[in-house]
């Protein structure tokens, strides 16, 4: 229980902010007032006063912002995720090289799923993701999939959050009947699908994504998705033939973790 309201100001500008760095390189006012809803004045202030503080910087010949080093203060003492990078990394290199899409692994980090690793090349800059990324749960199949398979008082206690958020896939968190059959139906079949409204917003719809959960001991681990372009494979096409490929390294990246912490 917290002993005061939230400052609203204070999230406003960390949204600013959280929507500045994943915009790199195309963080126009226009661009962040797409991913957060906020209206452009509001933007404006809070990108200046971030400005101020020295967390953002203005590139006057594109118009767009960026963070800066100092942003990077903020994750100083977080390294949870690089662990998991060193073991999953060449994993997913081979599957990589298996399938030809790439994929992420993530894991669940109290409101987002933090990408600890990704085989995403260098590319288009929607493209771009890094290890570090906080991928909203609902939105994405890393998050729908870990939710499915984690224990109930955790799922109940993250949807209860996000029915607060008004980003449209948060819309199946505010109708419990609904969010159960959904997150039932997820289980059953072993593996979510990036929501639409997400690959809309994120990918301009030429993209979405598989994804399913990395199992330890019989508990949800992380998660692992592959993408892919939706003019070159439908949805039924992308499952037949990279589900059971993509369950696989999910097993061979559960085992190893295990074999790790045996050591």
């Amino acid at each position: 229980m917290t002993s005061y309201r939230p400052v609203n100001a204070v999230l406003r500008g960390l949204d600013v902010l959280l929507a500045t760095n994943r915009l790199k390189g195309r963080a126009t006012v226009g661009e962040i007032h797409r991913h957060t809803g906020l209206d452009k004045a509001t933007i404006v202030r809070m990108l200046e006063t971030l400005a101020h503080a020295g967390l953002t910087v203005r590139n006057e010949e594109t118009r767009t912002y960026e963070v800066t080093g100092k942003a990077l203060l903020l994750s100083v003492g977080y390294d949870r995720h690089r662990a998991v990078s060193a073991i999953v990394t060449p994993i997913m290199e081979e599957f990589q090289d298996e399938i030809g899409w790439p994929s992420d692994v993530a894991i669940f980090d109290t409101d987002a799923m933090l990408l600890v690793e990704t085989s995403r090349k260098a590319g288009p800059m929607m493209l771009n993701r890094h290890p570090g990324y906080r991928a909203p749960i609902l939105a994405t199949s890393l998050g729908q999939v870990y939710l499915a398979f984690s224990p109930i008082e955790e799922r109940e206690a993250v949807l209860a959050r996000e029915a607060e958020n008004s980003d449209p896939w948060n819309d199946i968190a505010r109708d419990p009947v609904a969010a159960e059959k959904f997150f039932d139906d997820i289980r059953k079949r072993g593996y979510a699908v990036m929501h639409p409204d997400y690959s809309r917003i994120e990918y301009r719809h030429t993209m979405t994504s598989v994804g399913v959960p990395i199992m330890a001991v019989g508990e949800v681990f992380a998660s692992i998705n592959v993408l892919y372009l939706k003019k070159a494979l439908t949805p039924e096409q992308a499952v037949r033939t990279m589900l059971k490929p993509l369950q696989a390294t999910a097993k061979k990246i559960s085992e190893e973790l295990a074999r790790r912490s045996h050591k």
